[in-house]
């Protein structure tokens, strides 16, 4: 069905040279590429610019890249010949407001050439007020707010509108309302809050509003906020200072409604025009990059993080966003130096180095993710929600050094802050597996972790080995064979399936499951707890015989009492 589609829509192009670019492009738009895409459809347009589908595609490209300006021509030319297009639409609407031309914008025919009811409202009323209407401005955010399902996002317009007309006192009624909506009680609404509480002398209410609402947390922007509040500065009302940026507010908040509801893709197209129509909108810079990030975009993203300024309170999200699109990309070395000069310039920033530490151990660099956590700790609050899972982190760095009593104290402590946490019962538990201590211990705990999570394949393939250790061959067979349905291509638990199978008597299907085994494995991945040499020898002389050349003990069957 696809495939007819596509060539139904090329079928047309074909006569006019223009097949080859425009199936490229449409490859590479559905791969998310959008500067190739780009790249294709104007080459396509060259060749047949009147085209619709061209002219549609290649707007949508433009924009996904956050080019309006090679977007507006298209859209112009759309609107020229009467097509509708919400993409051109969005183009020329941003050019509009981009320019400050609200008249033009009030003359436009929202009903054909809009983005949708809840933008065209409040973009109508941000205009009214471009053009100096603050009564036509707040009617139709009123409007707007009638509207079912639109009254928060009005409401938000409206104060915010309100405040960059110095009406401070009418701004924060709207925050303090009940009625309010959930969009005045997003991290921007709630600076934009302690903003305007500062504006009318009322720093105090504006601390314990940024407290109410972010509860014990802060991070560096949120830190300088309070502590000018609590020094007594008056905090400029800087989150919407012209009608422009209202505009830019629109596409912002209905990207954040958008962020778990649309596609990334369609989201981003609104994120991108937050951004255009205000180059210094920080929130969308790092929403943008997220999206980004979300259609595997990598090397956009990595651009769009290093936009934030180094002296802006957002700096230290943007490299903590960089580096994670660094480590996807498959650039860990980059992605450690940015996160080292990162721990350089906040060194008492928990994040940070707990950040660093993850990405150390990921990398198998144990001892120096050892002392990353080391300083996470130091700098986290006794009982905060993180420390358990830090001790946790570092309790697997160490017991990949082979450092066995300081990763048992740190597993043991990390459970003590979260009593029951199942990643921690399942670590421990296999742990003392594989050093042959307090298997007792360890069956029970990886059972109380199975329970938690009856879905982790990993989880269920503990239970299977530490019954296998026990020797209690029949009961792990039916572990492990689920634990391989759940995981069905991961080496180790195929591996761990062929040795209870082997001490079961299934030795035919052991030797399947090993070779399986095998067949998963990465030979990149030289730390890996699949060792092939190994399983290359057990598939020729068998599991017994191995474990005799190990010195290890011989499969005995333990009858469970």
């Amino acid at each position: 069905m696809a495939t007819a589609l596509i060539w139904s829509l090329a079928s047309p192009l074909a006569a006019r040279d223009v097949a080859g670019p425009y199936l490229a492009a449409r490859q590479a738009s559905y791969m998310n590429d959008f500067g190739t895409a780009a790249r294709y459809y104007d080459i396509a347009l060259r060749q047949d610019a009147q085209n619709a589908i061209l002219m549609e595609d290649a707007v949508l490209a433009h924009l996904m890249l956050g080019d309006v300006a090679q977007a507006l021509p298209i859209a112009n030319r759309m609107t020229d010949q009467g097509l509708r297009s919400q993409a051109a639409h969005m183009a020329v609407i941003a050019d509009m407001a981009q320019r400050e031309d609200f008249a033009a914008l009030l003359e436009r025919d929202m009903t054909d050439q809009g983005v949708g009811p809840l933008v065209d409202g409040l973009l109508t009323a941000w205009a009214h007020l471009g053009e100096g209407d603050m009564d036509a401005a707040l009617a139709g955010f009123d409007t707007v707010a009638s509207e079912q399902g639109m009254k928060g996002f009005a409401l938000y317009h409206k104060a915010m509108a309100l405040a960059l007309q110095g009406e401070y006192a009418a701004a924060e009624a709207i925050f303090a309302g009940a009625d309010s909506g959930t969009m005045v009680r997003t991290r921007r609404g709630a600076l934009a809050r302690a903003e305007v509480l500062s504006q009318l002398g009322r720093n105090a209410e504006a601390v314990t509003s940024l407290q109410d609402a972010f509860g014990a947390g802060t991070d560096p922007e949120l830190e300088r906020v309070i502590t000018a509040l609590e020094a007594g500065e008056t905090l400029p009302f800087t989150h919407v200072t012209s009608a422009r940026d209202g505009i830019a507010e629109v596409f912002y908040s209905i990207a954040g409604a958008l962020r778990s509801e649309a596609s990334a893709d369609y989201t981003l197209l609104y994120g991108r025009l937050a951004r255009y129509l205000r180059p210094g909108h920080v929130d969308a810079l790092l929403l943008n990059a997220e999206l980004l990030e979300e259609l595997e975009q990598y090397d956009l993203a990595i651009a769009v993080y290093k936009e934030v300024p180094a002296d802006d309170p957002a700096f230290h999200a943007a490299e903590l966003g960089r580096a994670a699109a660094l480590r996807r990309a498959d650039k860990p070395d980059a992605a450690i130096e940015v996160l080292e000069q990162l721990a350089r310039k906040y060194p008492d920033l928990p994040v940070v180095h707990s950040t660093l530490g993850d990405l150390l151990r990921q990398q198998d660099q144990y001892a120096s993710a050892i002392a990353a956590y080391d300083r996470a700790l130091e700098l986290t609050p006794e009982g905060a929600r993180a420390q358990w899972f830090l001790l946790y982190a570092r309790a697997i760095a160490h017991e990949r050094l082979d450092q066995w009593e300081q990763a048992e104290a740190d597993f043991r402590q990390a459970l003590a802050l979260n009593p029951g946490q199942p990643q921690v019962l399942n670590y421990l538990g296999y742990s003392m597996v594989e050093q042959q201590v307090n298997l007792d211990e360890a069956l029970d705990m990886i059972q109380q972790a199975a329970a938690a999570n009856p879905e982790s394949g990993y989880i269920i393939d503990s239970l299977g080995w530490v019954l296998y250790r026990l020797g209690r061959y029949e009961e792990a067979v039916v572990h492990m064979e689920r634990a391989v349905q759940l995981e069905a291509v991961d080496p180790v638990v195929n591996d761990h399936l062929g040795d209870v199978l082997w001490a079961v008597g299934r030795k035919r299907e052991a030797q399947f499951q090993w070779s399986r085994a095998l067949s998963f494995v990465d030979p990149k991945d030289t730390e890996g707890e699949a060792d092939p040499a190994r399983i290359r020898r057990k598939l020729e002389v068998g599991l017994d015989k191995v474990l005799a050349e190990e010195g290890a003990e011989p499969l005995t069957v333990t009858v469970d009492r």
